[in-house]
């Protein structure tokens, strides 16, 4: 039975379970220093132990993505087609664009934008097969204009497979852990260097990239992932079923509606009881529940957001469009009871790859705008310099930076 309890509980239910994190970096830190040391041999000797890799190497060919491709479904196919399509319009919507303008006579500033070079995708290959993310991951990158898109999985089945071939990625590597995203931070004679790591993993997935950041980019350090659902009423099947999508994908994860409501939140308990009944992933799904999971009831609706706010929960589930004012922190919104998170994890468009244990404090989900960089223009003509000069020189003299002073005041002499 899920837990149903008053808001000035909420702060236990809410606090976020410390991920064993440093434990974490201590075992991948060994993984990291031998494949940045010893490249392909090291690579591929974590791959056959930690993934049972029996290939030779680590680089699956486009031939076998095709064949992957060729057992799919017909619905699968056109699944990804049209999921991949929605992916691809959204991340066109969020792309900076390239731009200046003329802030002054003979002063024009701007920016341009240009895609990373080499990105790489990280997919899961644990309990549950992921081409979705593979198309959250990808879809973006080839938006920007990312000229080289690789991906990985550790035990990346036909669905996997052969949506990579579907979204013409052409470098795709049996591999995971920590040592592949050290193969993609450092580059080996195989997996070449990415410029950006992106896509959620396991803790030690999340250790070593935490550990490689800066040494290449990454999106961010995923936690367990997370769903705060905000209803004064509604259909008590329909919120216990979200609850629950969130449940199933890990026992880790956590699920909490916040109501103005006690009916609504004994009939939803209830629900959950029951769907939990015939629910194939019930074992995960019920730990998840008895554990991190709970109905809080709630004064108000704007209550309920200020909770969501201190939380800054990855999935937000608000029942209409008026309490998104309110909303300052959440990974992704949904809107309205027909918006269910399984259309964001899948189908409607907006990324999935989230930001999770209050990262979205910081920022969004995953973007197009991740895989490219915005660098600054500036066209300076004589007179403008002339007009700048006083400001220029009186603060480089300010901060001791002589030669900045005589790099404009040479120019008014010559």
């Amino acid at each position: 039975m899920i837990r149903i309890i008053e808001s000035k509980q909420v702060g236990r239910i809410l606090t976020r379970r410390a991920a064993r994190m440093t434990e974490a970096e201590e075992t991948v830190r060994p993984i990291l220093e031998a494949v940045r040391t010893r490249g392909d041999k090291a690579l591929m000797e974590y791959a056959r132990w930690f993934d049972r890799l029996e290939r030779k190497s680590a680089a699956v060919s486009q031939k076998e993505l095709a064949a992957a491709a060729t057992r799919l479904t017909p619905a699968f196919r056109r699944s990804v087609r049209e999921a991949s399509r929605n992916i691809r319009a959204f991340a066109k919507l969020q792309l900076p664009e390239p731009k200046s303008k003329l802030t002054g006579p003979g002063l024009r500033v701007g920016q341009v934008v240009r895609p990373l070079d080499t990105v790489a995708a990280y997919i899961p290959g644990g309990r549950y097969p992921l081409p979705s993310t593979l198309m959250m991951t990808v879809v973006p990158a080839q938006v920007a204009g990312v000229p080289c898109v690789c991906a990985c999985s550790p035990k990346p089945v036909d669905e996997v497979l052969g949506t990579a071939s579907l979204l013409n990625v052409t470098r795709f590597f049996q591999m995971g852990g920590a040592h592949a995203i050290a193969a993609f931070a450092y580059g080996t004679r195989t997996v070449p260097r990415a410029d950006r790591i992106v896509g959620p993993g396991n803790i030690y997935v999340a250790a070593a990239k935490k550990l490689l950041a800066g040494e290449v980019g990454i999106d961010f350090v995923a936690g367990p992932t997370e769903i705060l659902m905000i209803a004064a009423d509604g259909n008590p099947k329909w919120i216990a079923a979200d609850m629950l999508a969130q449940a199933e994908h890990d026992v880790d994860a956590s699920a909490v509606l916040l109501t103005t409501s006690k009916k609504l939140a004994r009939a939803v308990a209830a629900e959950v009881d029951r769907q939990l009944e015939s629910l194939p992933t019930a074992p995960v799904a019920r730990q998840s529940i008895r554990k991190n999971s709970a109905i809080v009831l709630v004064g108000s609706l704007a209550e309920a957001v200020e909770i969501s706010n201190r939380f800054a929960p990855e999935h937000l589930s608000i029942p209409d469009s008026r309490l998104l004012k309110l909303v300052r922190h959440a990974g992704s919104v949904f809107i309205g009871p027909t918006s269910t998170e399984a259309a964001g994890d899948y189908a409607s468009g907006p990324n999935h790859v989230l930001p999770t244990s209050g990262a979205a404090r910081l920022r969004g989900g995953l973007s197009a705008a991740d895989y490219v960089k915005v660098i600054s223009t500036q066209q300076v003509s004589r007179p403008a310099l002339r007009r700048l000069e006083p400001s220029i020189t009186t603060l480089a003299r300010a901060e001791g930076l002589e030669a900045h002073a005589r790099s404009v005041e040479v120019r008014r002499d010559d």
